[in-house]
Formats: C-alpha cells, sequence, structure tokens
C-alpha cells in the first residue's frame, strides 16, 4: 500500500527542494551554505542538489511540470529576496501538494506505482479514470 502523500515525500518535495536550490544558487548567486540553511538542510544536500544525483526517471519528469518549475521560481525569489520567512516557503510548499494533488500529476504518479483499481477514488478532485 502506498498512499499519495508516500510518493510526495518520495519525490515530489525532493525534486522540489532541487528546483528551489538551483534557481537561487544559479540565478540569485547565494551561495551553497546560505541555501541550505534557508531551506533547512545542509551544505552536502544542496550540494547533491546541484549535482543532479537526485535523477532518476520520476525526478526529471516533475522537473518538467510547468506548475512545479513555476512555483520553485516564485519560492526561490521569496526567498532570496527575504520577502518569504522559513514558515512562508514551507506554506508555498504545502501550497503545491495541494495544487499537484488536485490536478492528475499526483494521481498518474500514483497509478503508474501502485495498483489500484480503475474507478479509484482517493484523490477525489481528480476525474474517475
Amino acid at each position: 500500500m502506498r498512499p499519495p502523500c508516500e510518493l510526495v515525500v518520495r519525490y515530489v518535495l525532493p525534486t522540489f527542494r532541487s528546483l528551489v536550490a538551483r534557481e537561487l544558487v544559479e540565478n540569485h548567486r547565494l551561495s551553497q551554505m546560505v541555501v541550505a540553511d534557508r531551506l533547512g538542510t545542509t551544505q552536502a544536500a544542496v550540494s547533491y542538489y546541484l549535482d543532479s544525483k537526485r535523477g532518476d526517471k520520476i525526478m526529471k519528469q516533475l522537473e518538467s511540470v510547468p506548475s512545479i518549475r513555476k512555483a520553485a521560481r516564485e519560492v526561490a525569489e521569496g526567498i532570496a529576496t527575504q520577502r518569504f520567512s522559513f514558515t512562508d516557503a514551507m506554506s508555498k510548499f504545502c501550497e503545491l501538494c495541494i495544487a499537484l494533488r488536485k490536478s492528475d500529476v499526483i494521481c498518474n504518479l500514483h497509478h503508474d506505482y501502485a495498483t489500484l483499481p480503475e474507478a479509484c477514488n482517493i484523490c477525489p478532485e481528480v476525474a474517475s479514470r
């Protein structure tokens, strides 16, 4: 049994954090140490994100989703300008998760990785398959 939230934690959040870290380093010229501090992680994790070592197939698929890329740019901008507090940034992560649950992104991912009935209603906002 793999609920959709498990897939979010395993794939979506690391992908999103990686995109935000890359935006902060590449486009806002923040150091890895500053990015780590602002994301609440370690410099080693930021380095790992930048080196794309978390690049399995699902991560690459998620990186191409426009809403994820747009949200990452917005969060990076808020963090870089210090317009977002740690709590604000965390809220944006949660808002993204909610939006993805309401779209077909998480539902499709869930169907790819779990044996589900064709008429699954775990993601009620998405039309039944």
